[in-house]
């Protein structure tokens, strides 16, 4: 064998080698991405609800139901014994303008977005017979909580703004994720040992998020409620899931819909 047959023989070997190690980049297919952890409930209490509110807003604040209303002129914002559906107060806020949103409570104040019209209203929270001031909001307002020290917003769309409650100044926003990209239409608010709990609208779906990151950590199917506890209640009226309540107190989780005849105490599993 000649030097340079030698030569071609070694640098067809190198280049063999080199083809079989590293020139291209490995990918392994089998690499997915973790499935969201489901989040497992009981329901241990029904309570009535009444048809004609439009949920928007849910919390429980001392033992009393605080529940905001949406359907412009039927607008309101109300208090209710939640154990037995009487509306002790309402005040009707809507008009042919006016659509309410979601509420929170917040140091001695309620809080209270509306839809379209880049308004917050702000009232004592001794007194809901009138505002006390408003506030501006530069986007749709949908559903709100808080963490302590903000007022956490949803817009109908992935982000969450965390503002300042004296002024309704964005001081953050983070775009919720999950292992599909963005999570759309993010609507009632609550905000449950330090995550953030978000009705994902016209679903029966509630997702966990990390307010850190922006990730759904869990999510709960809530599918069955209607077909198991009041599937011959339903009539053309009754709506979509929405309204998300948390008693620290208890531990338990109240849930309802747009329009629904009840209300569900539920404990997360």
């Amino acid at each position: 064998m000649s030097m340079k047959t030698y030569s071609a023989i070694a640098l067809l070997i190198i280049l063999a080698s080199c083809a079989g190690n590293g020139s291209e980049p490995d990918h392994d297919d089998s690499i997915v991405p973790k499935p969201i952890p489901a989040i497992g409930y009981n329901v241990v209490a029904q309570y009535p609800h009444d048809t004609s509110a439009y949920t928007q807003g849910l919390q429980i604040y001392k033992g009393k139901l605080y529940e905001g209303t949406g359907d412009y002129e039927n607008s309101s914002l109300r208090i209710t014994d939640f154990k037995s559906g009487k509306v002790e107060q309402k005040h009707m806020m809507g008009s042919d303008k006016i659509f309410g949103e979601g509420i929170n409570i917040f140091g001695d104040k309620i809080y209270q977005l509306t839809w379209k019209t880049h308004v917050v209203y702000v009232y004592n929270l001794n007194n809901i017979n009138q505002p006390i001031s408003t506030l501006p909001w530069p986007y749709e307002g949908w559903g709100l909580t808080n963490n302590g020290t903000d007022l956490i917003v949803s817009d109908g769309t992935a982000n969450l703004y965390f503002v300042n409650p004296a002024d309704f100044k964005v001081r953050s926003t983070i775009a919720v994720t999950d292992n599909g990209g963005p999570v759309q239409e993010l609507n009632e608010l609550e905000y449950i040992d330090g995550f953030v709990f978000a009705n994902v609208w016209q679903t029966n779906i509630i997702v966990k998020i990390d307010p850190s990151s922006g990730h759904v950590v869990g999510r709960m199917d809530l599918s069955d409620l209607q077909n198991t506890y009041f599937k011959d209640q339903v009539t053309e009226r009754t709506d979509v899931l929405n309204g998300i309540a948390y008693d620290s107190s208890s531990k338990k989780l109240y849930i309802t819909g747009k329009r629904w005849p009840k209300m569900f105490e539920v404990t997360l599993k």
